[in-house]
């Protein structure tokens, strides 16, 4: 999740529908994605390099997110842009705040950086996720 849900929260959202689906946990994970302030478009440059990886995000359109979605999730990565208080006390929630840049605006190539950084950080937490089911049994 991010503020506007139009870049790194998008390519986040692509790289793990492909993990979601490659490693069959369709019955085991459920993925959502949102903004607190979601733009009308998804950035250009965002669908440009994400496009040269064989994603579309052309039709994408950003969404709200909120609290009680967020609260009813095991795993959180924000952006680094997360204006969400949410109450870990309460639940049990692994919260991660990615800090990367916001691709808005910038170059191809920071943009293609941002968006390797984001997939590399998708796989490590499926592989995390993976693990964890594993060690439940729930696999």
């Amino acid at each position: 999740m991010c503020v506007q849900n139009a870049g790194r929260s998008q390519m986040a959202t692509a790289f793990a529908n492909r993990e979601h689906e490659r490693r069959d946990l369709a019955d085991a994970v459920e993925i959502r994605s949102g903004g607190t302030h979601p733009s009308d478009y998804v950035h250009e440059e965002v669908i440009d390099v994400m496009h040269e990886e064989g994603f579309d995000l052309s039709n994408r359109t950003p969404r709200e997110i909120t609290t009680e979605e967020l609260e009813a999730c095991a795993y959180v990565a924000t952006m680094g842009c997360s204006t969400l208080e949410l109450d870990a006390t309460a639940t049990d929630i692994d919260v991660r705040d990615w800090a990367l840049d916001d691709p808005a605006g910038q170059d191809l190539n920071a943009v293609r950086e941002i968006r390797d950084e984001i997939e590399n950080r998708v796989q490590a937490l499926f592989d995390e996720i993976e693990h964890d089911l594993e060690t439940l049994g729930t696999q």
